[in-house]
């Protein structure tokens, strides 16, 4: 099968048309892409998108794909975040190979086709503060002025560029810019910022220099030095493309790279700025970066999402040029069906109330019980039964309500996997709260064993009082109470319930080894997925990844 053909069988959108057609007509032999994150954060369920598109691209077409870190501001970056990004784009199942590069690696490069402008005459060293340059800028319906500076000779500029690359001026003090119309309407070209003095030690090439290039200016020409073919980047940067184009025209580049724009991922129910996300973890609304609320990638893995979910998701929602709001249960759903599949079940009660089967024997049994019901290969594991349990507090109403089919006085359920009880009493503490229950049990109704052919309405699930191990459980919900937050007080639209500390749920067994990330159906409860950070040999805690339906839709 053809690289097209291959190709064909992806979901469609305008950037494979785009790409499929430039191969076709030979004007690339071979796409090449790039995901080019700012190591300023960690990266967001935006980022996937971006991610998933580009790799997918390079992957599906037999290209190649890049990770560049386009870390031209120092003041903001760390190598906490690289290695963030690193983890992330490899959990989501991506690899760029030998493909890893750092703007800064073309630091040399960049300086020397600054000083080509400021040779051709087309940029200039500027003394303007920058409040002075704002107001000198214009605004959206009126034209900029130009600079006092602006008429320098390209000697002088060449000299005192040279000399702000030697540390002679204070940080601030002077800048280089691009000589482009300060009477465009689009605003970007009118004499944007190359570089600025900025005497800052860089993660990766340390106090090498005391300038440092713009985004703008730095961004294409890396992509032309790498010999990306498709420049795929979000709708935000639309305005910029001219400046992009600019910049390659008047370069003596080896490569002229194709900027081509997307909608950007807006999901409901969260943010996604990166100043937002700062703030929330430097104000202490969440407990870091990969907070399982957060929508950051380590966060979702921290919940529980997998990496097949993310990737199915970001196929779902599309590609087009049209900003619009997706909503979460839709990112929730993707989970729900790769969890329905791959999660083994167990039983784990929540909110424990004890039950005790009066007329049970001394001693114990071991129930064995599907790890899936839909997937024999998942194999069964055996459960202690005996004649203490705990149940859910909710799966007894001592007057129940209309539609009630649980336990309550007198009437009957079936233990998940195990027998039919009847509740025979129900005691109460000083309180006034049921304490205990008191059920009988009919040894002839044993699951998968017996013969019986009675029936009840109502299922339940349990733990052995005696078996069980004692965990701490976090029923996570949404990071924000209204659907679309946004405006000064988005802070004020935070959910105050969006997390729920339970410290004396019951698990069988079986889950006290349970690997960090190892996920699993609590049955009736949700999908949960063991903490990778809090948890320890023999006291696992296990996070809420999403219920088993869709909760908030019925809000």
């Amino acid at each position: 099968m053809s690289t097209l053909d291959t190709a064909s069988t992806q979901p469609a959108n305008f950037i494979r048309t785009i790409v499929a057609e430039d191969l076709q007509s030979g004007k690339h032999q071979t796409i090449v892409t790039r995901f080019p994150p700012e190591p300023n954060g960690y990266l967001h369920i935006g980022h996937a998108k971006s991610i998933c598109l580009n790799f997918g691209v390079a992957r599906d077409y037999s290209g190649r794909c890049h990770l560049r870190f386009d870390d031209t501001n120092p003041v903001k970056e760390d190598v906490e975040y690289t290695e963030s990004i690193k983890g992330s784009v490899r959990w989501l199942g991506f690899d760029w190979g030998e493909d890893l590069y750092y703007a800064s690696d073309y630091f040399g490069q960049l300086y020397e086709w600054a000083e080509h402008l400021i040779k051709a005459g087309k940029a200039y060293v500027d003394d303007l503060s920058a409040e002075e340059m704002r107001s000198y800028r214009g605004t959206l319906t009126e034209p900029g002025k130009e600079s006092p500076f602006r008429g320098r000779a390209p000697e002088e500029n060449l000299d005192l560029f040279r000399r702000m690359k030697a540390g002679e001026f204070a940080d601030g003090s002077k800048v280089l810019r691009a000589r482009i119309d300060m009477a465009s309407p689009n605003i970007n070209l009118r004499d944007p910022v190359m570089y600025r003095i900025l005497r800052a030690t860089h993660p990766h090439t340390g106090d090498a220099w005391c300038i440092y290039p713009m985004y703008d200016y730095a961004h294409g020409q890396s992509d032309a030095i790498e010999g990306v073919t498709h420049s795929i980047c979000t709708l935000e940067f639309e305005d910029h493309k001219p400046l992009y184009e600019w910049f390659l025209t008047n370069l003596p580049v080896p490569a002229t790279p194709k900027q081509y724009e997307f909608a950007r991922l807006n999901l409901t129910y969260t943010v996604m700025s990166k100043r937002k996300l700062l703030q929330l973890v430097q104000d202490g609304d969440v407990a870091g970066w990969d907070d399982p609320r957060m929508p950051t990638l380590v966060g979702l893995r921290r919940r529980g999402y997998t990496p097949e979910s993310i990737r199915t998701f970001c196929e779902r929602i599309g590609v087009g040029r049209s900003d619009s709001w997706i909503d979460m249960s839709t990112l929730e759903e993707c989970v729900r069906e790769d969890l329905n599949s791959s999660a083994p079940r167990a039983m784990a009660v929540l909110r424990p109330l004890r039950l005790v089967l009066e007329n049970y024997p001394e001693g114990e049994e071991e129930l064995s019980i599907a790890n899936h019901p839909q997937n024999p290969e998942f194999g069964t594991r055996n459960i202690p039964f005996c004649q203490e349990l705990f149940i859910e507090e909710d799966d007894f109403q001592e007057v129940p309500e209309k539609g009630f089919k649980r336990l309550t006085p007198g009437g009957e359920v079936r233990l998940r996997g195990a027998y039919i009880i009847r509740c025979v009493s129900a005691e109460k503490d000083a309180d006034g709260r049921i304490s205990t229950i008191r059920c009988t049990y009919d040894p002839e109704t044993l699951s998968g064993r017996s013969q019986s052919d009675r029936k009840v309405k109502g299922v339940v699930h349990w733990v052995s009082a005696r078996h069980s191990i004692t965990a701490q459980v976090r029923l996570y919900d949404r990071l924000i109470s209204v659907a679309t937050p946004g405006g000064d007080d988005w802070k004020g639209e935070l959910n105050s319930d969006s997390i729920e500390i339970l410290d004396s749920a019951r698990l069988e067994p079986s889950l006290a080894e349970a690997a960090p990330e190892a996920r699993f159906q609590f049955e009736r409860q949700g999908y949960f997925c063991v903490d990778a950070k809090d948890s320890a040999p023999g006291r696992p805690v296990f996070n809420r990844t999403v219920t088993l339906r869709d909760s908030w839709g019925k809000k």
